[in-house]
């Protein structure tokens, strides 16, 4: 009896198997050669516009209400445009930034702009609202309902409102002076003698809540089980904040302090409310400054260009705490 070996190329089904299986394999082309050809850049490029087309139209009201009027902004600081008298502006140049810089009453509002900014919102704001979130993570229900109800009130004040109220604080018969005297302790007319110092107090009282709320939610993010490992390790409350809870929400820190440094850099209708810049200038931030030189003084360029420092300064900050975001613990 004989028997014959089939071989890789024999049989009924060799072409079959040779057609799908092997060639495929080996890298020999498509199974079917008379399939049309793939391109490869036809469908991404639908895909893309298709996801682009939602995005147009807030794509042109940005373009439309955001980026237009900077542009115009940008222009303007550039001529000596003003409200009253003047038939048309003229282009001059850089001497709207060089009358900035050399004015005395600019460097005093960049000075207390810088003050106030650090006051309100980088010591204020920012470590109080952290230390109220990490006190709230230990208090019962009922004192957390009753803090976070008081402190977000004050933050959702109108922003005049809320001047208002600290106006009547501060002011020589205040609350602040009644309580003084019922405490036997020296008063004084708060918003004459330390102007700025109020105004950063208001505003700490008013923007505390955002703080503390964007910390409570990164604190409970921060496994219960890393701290409690800690905690039996011996590590205090103090040694746990600092090498435990402040680098575990490092991300949530930047990111808080860029969002209320920008907020406080503009902040202008509690300042106005309560002091209107003065006495002497003494609580006029850029944005008040601003505001007197373009619409009560009418040079709406030399205004506009010292709106256009405010906003490089709040840029500059914004760089900052982008790259210490981007820095890895």
């Amino acid at each position: 009896m004989t028997t014959v070996a089939k071989t890789p190329g024999s049989g009924p089904g060799a072409g079959r198997g040779r057609g799908r299986g092997w060639g495929r394999g080996r890298g020999q082309g498509p199974a079917n050669p008379h399939a049309a050809p793939h391109r490869p850049h036809s469908r991404p490029l639908h895909r893309s516009l298709a996801r682009a087309l939602p995005l147009s139209p807030a794509v042109v009201l940005l373009l439309l209400f955001l980026a237009g009027p900077i542009a115009y902004c940008a222009y303007i600081a550039f001529t000596d445009l003003q409200l009253t008298g003047q038939a048309a502006e003229s282009f001059v140049g850089f001497d709207n930034f060089r009358t900035a810089f050399g004015d005395e009453a600019f460097l005093n509002a960049v000075w207390l702009t810088l003050v106030f900014t650090v006051i309100s919102a980088l010591l204020g704001q920012n470590t109080l609202g952290l230390a109220l979130a990490a006190l709230m993570q230990r208090a019962s229900k009922p004192v957390r309902t009753l803090v976070g109800g008081i402190v977000i009130t004050a933050w959702v004040l109108p922003e005049v409102v809320a001047g208002f109220l600290l106006y009547a604080f501060f002011r020589r018969e205040g609350t602040l002076n009644a309580i003084l005297e019922w405490l036997h302790l020296p008063t004084q007319n708060w918003l004459f003698t330390l102007p700025i110092l109020a105004v950063s107090f208001a505003n700490v009282w008013r923007g505390t809540a955002f703080s503390m709320l964007v910390y409570s939610a990164a604190l409970n993010e921060i496994p219960k089980e890393i701290t409690e490992a800690a905690e039996v390790d011996g590590a205090g409350g103090w040694r746990r904040m600092w090498h435990i809870t402040l680098p575990m929400i490092r991300r949530s820190i930047g990111t808080n302090l860029m969002l209320i440094t920008l907020q406080t850099l503009s902040v202008f209708g509690l300042i106005w409310v309560m002091t209107r810049g003065g006495p002497g200038g003494k609580s006029q931030t850029l944005p008040l400054f601003m505001y007197e030189e373009a619409f009560q003084k009418s040079m709406i360029g030399y205004g506009t260009a010292v709106a256009l420092l405010l906003l490089v300064v709040g840029s500059l900050f914004s760089v900052v705490y982008l790259r210490l975001l981007r820095t890895e613990v």
